[in-house]
């Protein structure tokens, strides 16, 4: 592969003059960039993405970091990355796994949306003193390099409890999500918080992880013990569905014998029979929020903690 110093040799100029023109600088004439342009093109040469990288300081990449790519959620939550991201000349890659963070780290990215258990507070909060630039969607930090779009889970949470309990039910079951989410536990504290309301009403959690086989797991446990009306929590749409698929055979009856909300509203949401009720958001937006947020701390400009609004949706499933 052909290098500056081939092309500064079949040109018959300095390395320098090579690199001023390959570069757009007006230190050389229209003429000499022509034709050193021209030899380059000739030669193959391709410029190394690297060095560039390491002179200007920037690659103009940004990281995403996930727990899991699966399910229907982060689709829609990319896409508002990618484009906010494609708008500003920067592109968007998706990291899963704790080898991923070297990405961060090595400076192979300029900044990351963290989405992701898998990094500790304090590893978060070492980068930041080192001047790295992130955005977190799943925890609460405070640093100067690190802002937070979060969602108003509590809130959300608070509205699910509110439609499951004009139904008189004596019992209420949440299925969360997975052991350490941060979704998930905001989640808990809005349903305990709305609960206050109705002292009568049982509280029983099923311990889940945001996927559909836990949804129908923990319908299998809840009706093993079924005897009158109840409601029943989910953290996430995808576990909601879950329990749809348990009870497609069975005696029960969606909206009759079992209320449910789940969280999320994803498209497939609106498919299911009877209609899910749901939290309900724009994880486009989410997304899109995220990486504006990131460009501007890039950008060292001024940048305040953001949260994502949440209503419900309500379907025939409460």
């Amino acid at each position: 592969m052909a290098g500056i110093k081939d092309i500064a040799k079949e040109a018959g100029v300095s390395i320098s003059t090579v690199s001023y023109a390959l570069n757009g600088s007006p230190k050389v004439t229209e003429e000499t960039r022509s034709r050193i342009l021209a030899i380059a093109d000739r030669l193959g040469y391709v410029p190394n993405a690297a060095a560039r990288m390491l002179k200007v300081k920037q690659t103009k990449i940004i990281g995403v970091f996930l727990a899991d790519y699966g399910g229907y959620f982060y689709g829609p939550l990319l896409r508002g990355m990618r484009e906010a991201l494609n708008e500003k000349g920067y592109e968007l890659i998706a990291c899963s796994g704790v080898q991923s963070h070297r990405l961060l780290l090595e400076k192979v990215i300029d900044g990351g949306i963290i989405l992701d258990q898998a990094f500790t507070d304090e590893e978060l909060l070492n980068y930041a003193d080192k001047s790295y630039k992130i955005v977190v969607l799943d925890r609460e930090l405070v640093h100067e390099n690190i802002k937070g779009v979060l969602l108003d889970n509590t809130a959300g949470a608070r509205l699910a409890v509110r439609k499951l309990t004009e139904h008189k039910v004596n019992k209420l079951y949440a299925v969360t999500g997975p052991v350490g989410s941060y979704d998930s536990k905001k989640r808990m504290e809005g349903v305990r918080e709305e609960l206050q309301s109705f002292p009568n009403v049982e509280l029983i959690e099923v311990q889940g992880d945001f996927l559909k086989d836990s949804g129908e797991e923990a319908a299998r446990q809840i009706f093993a013990n079924y005897s009158e009306p109840i409601a029943i929590f989910c953290f996430n749409d995808e576990m909601a569905i879950g329990i749809y698929r348990y009870l497609q055979d069975k005696e029960y009856e969606i909206g009759k014998d079992v209320f449910l909300v789940g969280f999320d509203n994803i498209e497939l949401a609106q498919y299911m029979v009877p209609r899910l009720s749901t939290i309900s958001y724009s994880s486009h937006e989410w997304g899109s929020m995220a990486a504006h947020n990131l460009l501007k701390l890039l950008a060292n400009e001024t940048v305040e903690n953001e949260q994502v609004e949440v209503t419900i949706t309500v379907g025939g499933s409460s």
